[in-house]
């Protein structure tokens, strides 16, 4: 079954592995987990340097340990690197490598045993896969291609020193960065705990024990159980008595088995007798390393030694582009200024301890690029990106060594300033001269002094370098103090301005709350007063309304009363009319009367003419006070209606004093109330004047402090400058005192050479003139010697001279 589904189940087994491997591997997660990545603690740093302290521990056990940092060289982004340390008798169990791995054996004696997951990019690694084992020992250096398995172990006698390994993680598949994401490799145990038992059975042809023969080839579900069950080992082991021996005989367990289950890709009988060759250890491939101490140097002079070695010296290298090198500096020596034009460097100090100097180039300093001096001891690592002139140094008390590995190796050629080797020479002198705005004979003494190259006799560099590192430290730590108080100072100020300005602010809300409350109050009471106003003026014009109704009314009334007086009048007058009338008609009657009286008894009249006349007289005395009853009645009527009129014309009269009264009242009250309004506008107006008065004061207060704050800050830059311009005196006075001091130590250092000299001169007049005593040697033997000595003098002069004249090219203050 497994043979006639090899393809479909092997793209079953890497698609799945690779799901499993993002979600489960352990050894991934602790190595992103644990993995110190030291670029990013200084952003302004581009250039990065991190001690062998500040390494993240990715397992530990008491047969070794593995340690791990990241690194950034600010230029190519940042880099893996794995420290991995071996106790004798110790096993590193098998990893799947997500990248390649190029490693150097810094101690010991180990044994690799690699297999291959197959494909053409594994060209050191046959088709067949076949197991490959390497023994490497102290400065080997190999390289793994990603999708590699491989296990080492260390020497198997305990008294061998302990394996150290030292390795970089770099992904040559620049179209599929799976690594990027998953880490430097996993564990092999997650390929196989990861899947379902259900995929394993189908997949290695497990049976349960009652349905297995003797002839069947399948593995017992028991066996399947252990493996799946059993708790996860550490990634190093100890070695015990059988896995020793097994190892001895080159045979593979029961795990090896599923490794190479895993790894076989034949289904037909072919492949299946190269699995047993295989398993058999009868195809095994010995692959042979390169050791960088049986190199022949590079470069060697008596201030130490480099080899670099590229894709082009090292077979395992191939299709990569890293490079590794060593570099070993004696006592009190350097590696000339130089930079590299397409690689960076990652190194790592393997031996003692020195200074290292990285400079930026001029462009970069604008992108907040930093000049660099620090200190590095055995362990720590530091990178140098490319373009950046650099310099290690090595103590007068102690050599340096460290390695390193490089990227983009076979493009590189180091640039040297200064020696035989220095890119200066060739460079047009005229054109070099014109760069350096110095003369050319500058030019010329400066190119012509050092005789030697690349790596350089530098008697206590190391030990001034320090103390200008920690002359800078402490005066960026002076600086950062200084900045440290300048922030606290500017951000007490600022507090102050904030709790001033809140202060203000409060006032001015508080003002501002008064004015708007005040504000309210007076449109409250505008509102109140315009609302009594229109109360008033609807009270006036119902008022108007009703008083206007009455006078209407009393019109109406008056009018009635004059036309009921008049129809009184008329009806009174019809009466007086009608008793005139039968008074006429009375006396009419009476006068017929009185006629037939007359004509009846004319005899009576006489005698009743005094009748008559009495009667006539008390008639006319009768009317008479009729008339005047009338009289006396119409005139007390009219009289009655005087006084009415007279008492309605008294009211009215005294309602429209009541009204105007009234009016004079309101009229008064509005005054009053007009008056309130313009008292209270006018107060509102005098506030507002008098907190534009406090307002105006405040800010002219501000503009004080203000000023004031600016006085003592100009007095404090200006005592500040002061003091730093005296610092700067008293540095410069005490490097003229060094300077003349030097000066006056070269002079005696010189005075004694010529001292020196002029015995040797003396010594030898002396031996020649007891040689002419002596009758030995002619006068051309001593005319010879006169000449050497006459221009080795000149020579000796020439050198001095050519030297104080470097030395004032180089150093401007002296």
């Amino acid at each position: 079954m497994l043979r006639n589904s090899s393809p479909f189940w092997f793209a079953l087994l890497i698609w799945s592995f690779l799901a499993i491997n993002l979600c489960t591997s352990s050894n991934v997660i602790s190595a992103l987990k644990f993995s110190k990545d030291v670029s990013s603690s200084d952003h302004d740093r581009r250039f990065h340097f991190a001690t062998k302290e500040e390494r993240g521990t990715i397992a530990e056990t008491e047969d070794g340990v593995i340690s791990s940092v990241r690194i950034s060289d600010g230029f190519n982004g940042t880099y893996h690197l794995q420290f991995i340390t071996l106790e004798p008798n110790s096993l590193f169990l098998p990893v799947l490598l997500h990248a390649d791995m190029v490693f150097y054996v810094h101690s010991g004696f180990v044994v690799y045993f690699i297999w291959s997951l197959g494909g053409g990019s594994m060209r050191w690694i046959d088709e067949e896969n076949k197991k490959n084992h390497i023994d490497v020992e102290k400065g080997d250096i190999y390289r793994f291609p990603s999708g590699s398995v491989f296990y080492m172990r260390s020497n198997l006698e305990s008294t061998r020193e302990k394996l150290r390994v030292y390795s970089i993680f770099t992904d040559s598949n620049i179209e599929n960065p799976q690594s990027l994401y998953i880490g430097a490799y996993s564990t092999i145990n997650d390929l196989v705990r990861g899947f379902e038992n259900k995929v394993l059975q189908t997949a290695f042809n497990v049976r349960g024990s009652d349905s297995l023969s003797k002839r069947d080839s399948t593995v017992p579900e028991e066996v399947l159980d252990e493996i799946t069950k059993a708790s996860k080992p550490p990634a190093i082991v100890h070695l015990t008595t059988t896995t020793k021996d097994k190892h001895s005989e080159d045979e593979l367990d029961w795990r090896s088995g599923i490794i190479e289950s895993l790894v076989k890709r034949g289904s037909n009988s072919s492949s299946s007798s190269s699995g047993d060759d295989y398993s058999n250890g009868k195809k095994k491939k010995k692959t042979k390393t390169v050791n960088l101490f049986k190199r022949k140097p590079d470069f060697s002079n008596c201030n130490g030694w480099s080899v670099a070695l590229t894709n082009k010296d090292v077979s395992a290298l191939k299709d990569s582009d890293m490079g590794i090198f060593m570099v070993n500096l004696t006592k009190g020596s350097m590696m000339g200024p130089h930079w590299n034009p397409r690689a960076s460097e990652i190194a790592i100090v393997t031996h003692g301890q020195g200074m290292i100097t990285v400079f930026c180039p001029s462009n970069a300093n604008e992108s907040g690029c930093k000049n660099m001096r620090f200190k590095v001891k055995e362990g720590d690592v530091f990178t140098v990106p490319r373009f950046h002139p650099m310099a290690q140094m090595a103590y007068n008390n102690d050599s340096l060594v460290f390695m390193g590995f490089n990227t983009n190796a076979r493009q590189n050629h180091p640039q040297f300033l200064a020696g035989k080797s220095s890119v200066f020479r060739t460079l047009n002198k005229d054109i070099l001269a014109m760069s350096f705005n110095v003369p050319n004979t500058r030019m010329e003494q400066l190119l012509g002094s050092q005789v030697e190259s690349i790596i350089l006799e530098c008697v206590s560099c190391a030990e001034e370098e320090e103390d200008r590192m920690r002359e800078e430290e402490q005066r960026e730590r002076r600086e950062e103090e200084a900045r440290e108080r300048k922030k606290e100072e500017a951000k007490r100020r600022e507090e102050e301005e904030k709790a001033r300005e809140r202060q203000e602010e409060e006032e001015r809300k508080r003002e501002e709350e008064e004015t708007r409350r005040r504000r309210e109050e007076a449109r409250r009471e505008e509102e109140e007063a315009k609302r009594r106003e229109e109360e008033r003026q609807a009270e006036e014009a119902r008022r108007k309304e009703e008083q206007q109704r009455k006078q209407e009314e009393e019109a109406k009334r008056r009018q009635e009363e004059a036309r009921r007086e008049e129809e009184e009048a008329k009806r009174e007058e019809e009466k007086r009319q009608e008793r005139e009338r039968k008074q006429r008609e009375e006396q009419e009657r009476q006068e017929k009367e009185a006629q037939q009286q007359e004509e009846e008894a004319q005899r009576r009249r006489e005698a009743e003419e005094a009748q008559r006349r009495q009667q006539e007289e008390e008639a006319r005395r009768a009317e008479k006070a009729r008339r005047r009853q009338e009289e006396e009645a119409r005139r007390e009527e009219t009289a009655a209606r005087r006084r009415q009129k007279e008492e309605a014309r008294r009211a009215e009269e005294e309602e429209a004093q009541r009204q105007e009264r009234q009016e004079e009242a309101e009229s008064r009250r509005k005054e009053e109330e007009r008056q309130q309004r313009e008292r209270e506008i006018e107060e509102a107006k005098r506030t507002k004047e008098e907190r534009q008065q406090r307002e105006r004061e405040i800010e002219e207060a501000k503009r004080a402090e203000e000023e004031r704050q600016q006085r003592e800050r100009g007095r404090e830059e200006a005592r500040q400058e002061r003091q730093q311009t005296e610092r700067e005196e008293e540095e410069a006075r005490r490097a003229e005192v060094a300077r003349q001091q030097k000066e006056i130590e070269m002079e005696e250092a010189k005075r004694a050479e010529q001292e020196r000299q002029r015995r040797e001169r003396e010594r030898e007049e002396a031996r020649q003139e007891e040689e002419e005593r002596r009758g030995g040697g002619g006068e051309e033997t001593r005319r010879v010697l006169r000449e050497r000595e006459e221009a080795r003098q000149e020579e000796e002069e020439r050198r001095g001279g050519g030297g104080e004249e470097t030395r004032r090219v180089l150093n401007p203050r002296i």
